[in-house]
């Protein structure tokens, strides 16, 4: 027996959003694998193209990698279950919407994982600090990553509660992507540290409300991890010298796959008794 037929998330239906590249695609692929149907969001299906050739900083959001398959194909081409349907996730309707469509095809939601989230402040030549970032900036961060987060809650939320039976021992379980840049800073990313700081708060805010529903809400905290998001600094020696000196653990950063593994936890009746906990995920770089 496989273990899709088998795992932790057995029949289990997810919602995961900014599925396409990096975290958001090690998670769906590693809930596939336990057995979850995955229903994919994001604005593209193809993952994002890390580098920019002429900044050698990440690429912008919306620069993407032809030829590739998106995430909802590598979990069929595996024998798993997944759709991809696209959304913006800073339009109320846009999630409303994504949440219906995930029930006309698979009937219920049980795991809604917020991932989708940027940094604009990774694509800028030199860090910015807060007098010198701009408004759009701030606005744009603060749109993906902290409201987006929140109607993401909010439609699952809905109908966890009123549009669907409950099948397990849990109601529901919520997952939203932080960072530890929600729990201490980091120079030169006001927005950042802003939206992921929001985040750690909204997550615990939630599980409180939402206990008495046994619904949980958690939160992943990575530590700086090899994705898109921080070519920036995997393209300046001492810089990446300093960071990964700064995760114990390893002296290095980390692996998308490692924090699916926690993601896959937070999803699973293995986090029975776990709600409202923003979970480092970080080699030990809060030890520092």
């Amino acid at each position: 027996m496989s273990a899709a037929q088998s795992g932790r998330l057995k029949d289990r239906i997810a919602i995961v959003t900014g599925s396409s590249s990096g975290l958001g695609q090690a998670i769906c692929l590693a809930f596939a694998a336990q057995g979850a149907s995955v229903f994919c969001i994001d604005l593209y299906p193809s993952p994002r193209n890390a580098i920019n050739q002429t900044t050698q900083r990440a690429d912008d959001f919306h620069v993407r990698v032809s030829g590739q398959p998106g995430t909802h194909e590598l979990i069929r081409q595996r024998g798993g279950e997944a759709t991809y349907h696209k959304a913006d996730v800073t339009r109320a309707q846009d999630v409303e919407l994504a949440v219906r469509a995930c029930i006309q095809r698979y009937k219920r939601v049980d795991i809604m994982v917020n991932n989708a989230g940027v940094s604009v402040e990774s694509t800028h030549v030199r860090p910015l600090r807060c007098h010198e970032t701009s408004e759009e900036d701030f606005d744009k961060t603060l749109a993906i990553n902290t409201k987006g987060m929140f109607l993401g809650c909010k439609y699952a939320l809905k109908q966890m509660l009123e549009g669907q039976d409950q099948l397990y021992a849990a109601r529901g379980w919520i997952i939203n992507t932080a960072s530890v840049q929600g729990l201490v800073p980091y120079y030169g990313t006001p927005s950042y540290c802003a939206s992921k700081g929001a985040a750690v708060m909204l997550t615990k805010q939630v599980a409180l409300d939402y206990a008495k529903d046994l619904i949980h809400c958690n939160a992943l905290c990575p530590g700086f991890l090899e994705t898109s998001m921080t070519q920036n600094l995997q393209g300046q020696v001492d810089v990446l010298e300093e960071i990964t000196g700064k995760h114990p653990f390893g002296e290095k950063l980390g692996r998308v796959e490692d924090v699916a593994k926690v993601a896959v936890f937070l999803a699973s009746d293995d986090a029975a008794w776990v709600t409202g906990v923003p979970f480092p995920v970080d080699g030990g770089y809060l030890l520092r």
